[in-house]
This record gives C-alpha cells, structure tokens and sequence, in this order.
C-alpha cells in the first residue's frame, strides 16, 4: 500500500464497549474513513458519525507535479519505440540521453517548486512546497546515481570522474558561497574564504582552488613561494581521460608519481608555517582524518566517499566500490545515529542491488512515478531479466500498473495512464478494461474521450456500456437524437427500436421531426432494428414529397406498409399522409396500388372495431378515426375511378 500524504483527522473513537467501531471503505482514489454506532437493544442517546477522506496519492494533485507526469509519459512512450534488436552499443547512447531527459525534467520541476515556495505568503503551503522540493531532490540523486552506475555502466577511470559530477550538481552551495566572497571587498579577508577554497578542492575543482589561493598569495608576499609550491602541486594533479591515448595503467603510474611528491612536500614540512595550505596537503594525500575534520564542508557520506575515492583510490572499478561504501558510512556518520532511507537506497547503489533500491524507494516515496519510470529503463537495459514476481507479471510490469491505476484516479491525468497499460503486456488489456469503466463520464466530449480509446482497442464490451449509459442519460433529457446516435454506436438494437418509437410518438405529437439531420444520415445504421429502418424510410418518404416526386413518394408509402415494416399502429397516419397524394389531380396511385391501399384500410379498420369492443375509448377520439376512415374511403374510390380510367384510356 502506497504512503498515505495527508494526514486523516483525528478523531477519538470511544472504547468498543461504548458501541462505536472504526469503518473502511476504499475507493479508487482514496480512503473513506468512518465511525460506526451500534446501539444494543434498549439503549438510548444520540451521537455523531464522522466521515474522513484520505487520498492515498495527494501529488497527482499538484498542478506543479502533473507537469512532471506528463512530460516524462512523452519521454516514456519514446523509450518504448526503441527497437531492441539494435546492438548494446547503439542503445546504450540512447538509454543514457532518455535517462537525463527524465533528470532534467525532475530538475524543471523542482526550481519550480522552489521559486513558488520562496513567493507564495502561506507558511503551510511553504511547508509542502518545501517538502516536495526534498523528495525530488532525494529522488533526483538516487536517479543520477543509478544512471552512472547501471545505465552509463562506466568503467574504472571513468567511473570516478561521473561520481565527481554527481557530487558537484548535488553539492551546489559552495558556488553560491564562493559568489559571497568573491563579491565582498577583501575576498582574501572573507570569514569564509578558506571554506570555499577546501570546498573546492574536495569536490576536486582544483583550477577554481588555485584561483582562489592567487588571491591569498597576492597578499602575503613572503609566502608567496610556498603558495607556489601548492599551485604546482594542484596543477599536477593528473585526470584520467576517457577520449585520450593514456591507458588507465599510464595514468596509474603518472598519479602515483605525483601523491609521491606531495607527500614528500608534506614531509620536508613545506608548507609547516601555513595550517591551511598543510591541510590542503594532506586532503590532497586523502588524510581520513582530516578529511572527517572537515564533516560540515562535505555534508554527506557518500560526498566524502567519492572525495576519498579522488584522492587514494582514482581508478577505482565499480566492482570494487562496495569495499569502500559500507566504510566510509561507518566513518562519516555517528555510530548512534540510525542511517536515513535515502542512505540505505545510495548504500544499495553503491552494492550494485538493484531491486534493493526499487524496494527500499517504494517504501520511501509517497508514489509510484520514480520506481516505474526507473524500472522501466533499467528493464530496457536488459538489467532486470532475471527478476519475475511469483504471482505472474515482472517487476517493470507490476510497478507501470501500479503507478497507473493511480494516475486514472484524476479527472485528466487518466489519459496518460492508458499508454503505460498499453506497454504492459501481460496484464494491461485487463487493468484498462477495469479502470475505464470508473471513468466519469461526466461530460459528452469526456465520453467521446473514453469511447475513442475503447475503439481504438476493440474492447467491445467498453464500448457498448459507454454508449449505453450516455444514450439513456440523453433520453432522460429528451435529447432524442443524442440518445440514437448513442444506441447507434452502441449496435444495441432493443434501445434504437425504443429510441425510435419516440421519435415516431414525438412526430405524431407535433406534426414534425425533431434532429433531421441525424434521420437524413443515418445510412446503412437505419439496419439495426425494424423500427429504425421504419423511421428512416418514413423520413424518406416526406422528403420524396416535398421534392414532389410524388410517384415515388407514393410507391414507398406503401411499401412500408405491405412489407410489414410500418407498425400496424401508425399504418393510419401514413394512410392519412396518403390522402394529398390520392386527391392530386393527376392520378398518383395505380389501380393495383389503390387495391393495396383498400387492403389495408379494411385489415386497420377490423382491427379498429376489434379494439372498440373490448376497450371504453372517449367517443371523440372514436368520431375521428370513423371521419378518418370515411375521408379514406372516398379518397380511394375516387383515385381507383381515375386510375382505371386512365389506365383503360393508356390500353386502348
């Protein structure tokens, strides 16, 4: 279970005894809270349930940190398109460039934070701002970390000047205190001068030390030689250099040749009369206790590891770290004092354990974004192959899921979450096909949202329910046209054949169609159910007439109702819209058709009188159908008169 971030309210439950117990009920997103009041029989008195929501994963709802999940869901989605049947060589480029596109998208995000908590006037936002800040620091060394030494991989020579850049970017202050002296009126005078210079030379800044140490010289010209000396001395100093000719051997030998001669410095107590350029001398021979002299200017443990790696051990290979990590921990920190998380995640690091430092992170962290995003890479890098869960999916799977359950709990961030399902093979299709139905679908444009992706993945069920709950939300609004296109879509024919009853009830109602342009495109959908077809056909016929294709008009009346399409309890409305047509002058209907026509006002007329016997209608309503059928029966004699006239006339 995921860290709680907020800190639910406390409430004080009394004793069991009292009848009052403590509720959970988990929701997607959250956690309900609540007390229960159970009251034995007999007893009396009023008390007061209180209901608490605890949101398991209160990041997502930083505007600040949404930025960070939706740059880095681009930067995910573009790892996964790198093909893995490209040699190690050519991945390794690009696994390093994708690692540092995360790094700078944590560093964007948190000088954001920074600049926000510095401005905003509210100290419990402050608060959170700055606590968010440390978690993406933690989370950005740890990243750093893991990409020199598992991502980077680099070798013994190497290795070292990647851990000095690591230290430098996350030991930044020294930078701004060496602005502070430069910038004062005597920078040789400053109280903290000295701090910057050592500050310098721990992190291995040698150049910008001797700079400094210029300024010291210029004032002291009787030292000026033993000042020299130093600058000699931290000139020589010698850097492997993975692009040159040297061999890591050559370099071996030059370094040792040159601790040789600063030690002999030290030796002939060149520098005796200068406590400070002699503890700059036996930094430079990696003096542990000097170098724990100086706990505050380093700051960290594994600061004072990669400083005593500089200067005793510079072509130190990765296998070999481990000797000196648990050591240097041990030294550095207070033998009462319980490490932190974060230096049992950098000691795991530093031991090469992997999936430690996945563990010890997913229980540090108050979400899944840093060990799905890692795992995800180290899993490319081929470094976690041997790792599978014994209850199915592999741990890159299981975290991606994980991270994106979470994600779907937001009303936007949802949509970021289907493309980490969509890269998990074994067990994404199902996680998605779950979380989609707990979408909201709170507005028409959200439903379109979520119907796409389900399209998009043939996930027909999805698709059916969606459609189904926005046509009959659109029903019980009267939206009759959004209700069809819905059913539609939905291929659900029971509710097109329902929706379109209405449509039929609505046209009887007020004489006229609501939505034509939906009934006038229907096309080949007008297919999944009789009553559909029916209404797309009568909407036909009206727009045949007012064309005055009257003929046609005509022949299509009465094929809905011989075909059986019409149903029998609108065959009266389309007999009366039958009547313009049988009272035109020139005859519309033939002989044979006006017999069809006949047919059916005699079937509708039994029909009728079938009904009036065992039914008590008003007798208003009966007048009009017996008007109704008498104008009918007139209409028809007459046209059958004319056409078989006509028709006679055609023959001879």
């Amino acid at each position: 279970m995921e860290e709680l971030d907020v800190e639910p309210v406390v409430t004080k439950i009394p004793a069991v005894s009292d009848g009052k117990h403590m509720g959970f009920a988990w929701g997607p997103g959250d956690i309900l809270v609540y007390e229960t009041l159970h009251k034995a029989s007999g007893a009396s008195g009023s008390g007061s349930s209180f209901i608490h929501e605890v949101r398991k994963d209160e990041d997502i709802y930083s505007p600040i940190l949404r930025k960070l999940f939706n740059e880095s869901h681009h930067i995910f989605v573009g790892l996964q398109t790198i093909r893995e049947d490209l040699p190690s060589k050519s991945r390794k480029p690009q696994f390093v460039s994708i690692s540092k596109n995360y790094r700078s998208v944590i560093r964007a995000c948190m000088e954001e934070l920074q600049q926000v908590a510095v401005s905003t006037k509210d100290g419990e936002a402050a608060t959170q701002y700055g606590n968010q800040v440390s978690i993406l620091l933690a989370i950005e060394l740890i990243w750093n970390l893991c990409e020199v030494l598992f991502i980077d991989a680099a070798p013994a020579g190497s290795l070292l000047l990647h851990l000095l850049d690591w230290v430098r970017l996350h030991k930044a202050d020294v930078d701004e205190k060496a602005r502070e002296v430069l910038q004062s009126d005597s920078p040789a005078e400053h109280r903290d001068y000295w701090d910057v210079v050592v500050s310098y030379v721990l992190q291995g800044r040698l150049d910008e030390a001797r700079q400094m140490l210029m300024k010291q010289a210029t004032l002291q010209p009787a030292a000026r030689n033993m000042y020299k000396l130093m600058d000699t001395l931290l000139s020589k100093m010698p850097f492997f250099n993975p692009s040159g000719t040297q061999t890591l051997t050559e370099f071996d030998v030059k370094w040792r040749h040159w601790h040789e001669e600063v030690d002999r410095c030290l030796q002939d107590n060149s520098f005796a009369s200068n406590k400070h350029l002699e503890i700059i001398c036996k930094l430079l021979l990696g003096d542990e206790d000097i170098l724990l002299d100086h706990k505050e200017l380093l700051g960290t443990w594994y600061h004072f590891l990669v400083t005593r790696l500089l200067f005793c051990h510079p072509t130190v290979k990765p296998a070999e770290l481990h000797y000196y990590t648990q050591s240097c921990m041990t030294m550095f920190l207070d033998s009462r004092s319980v490490p932190e998380p974060l230096d049992s995640i950098l000691l795991a690091a530093f031991e090469f354990d992997i999936h430690q430092v996945i563990k010890d992170c997913s229980i540090a962290l108050n979400n899944w974004w840093f060990v799905a995003h890692l795992t995800d890479l180290l899993d490319h890098c081929k470094l976690l192959q041997s790792h599978n869960l014994h209850f199915g999916s592999n741990l890159r799977e299981f975290l991606l899921l994980e991270y994106a359950s979470g994600l779907f709990t937001h009303h936007s961030l949802w949509q970021l979450a289907v493309d980490y399902f969509d890269h998990c093979p074994e067990f994404g299709r199902v996680y998605l096909e779950l979380q989609i139905e707990r979408v909201p679908l709170d507005t028409e444009r959200k439903a379109l949202k979520v119907l796409r992706i389900c399209e998009q993945r043939q996930m027909s069920e999805q698709v059916r329910s969606i459609c189904k709950i926005m046509a009959m939300r659109a029903l019980r609004n009267n939206r009759l046209g959004s209700a069809l296109s819905w059913s539609i879509r939905a291929k659900d024919a029971a509710f097109a054949t329902l929706i379109s009853e209405r449509f039929l009830q609505d046209y009887c109602t007020r004489g006229t169609f609501s939505d034509l342009d939906l009934i006038d495109n229907l096309g080949p959908a007008m297919l999944l159910s009789d009553r559909l077809t029916f209404l797309g056909k009568y909407r036909e016929f009206h727009k045949l007439y007012e064309e005055k294709r009257f003929t046609e008009a005509a022949k299509l009346l009465l094929s809905l109702m011989t075909a059986k399409i019409a149903p029998r309890s609108f065959w009266m409305t389309l007999l009366t819209d039958a009547l313009p047509l049988l009272e035109q002058k020139e005859v519309i209907f033939s002989a044979d058709q006006t017999y069809e026509l006949m047919y059916c006002l005699g079937e509708l007329t039994s029909s009728l009188n079938s009904e009036a016997t065992g039914t008590d209608r008003p007798m208003q309503e009966e007048d009009i159908e017996l008007t109704k059928v008498e104008l009918l029966r007139l209409a028809l004699a007459r046209n059958l008169a004319m056409a078989i006239v006509k028709e006679g006339t055609v023959e001879t």
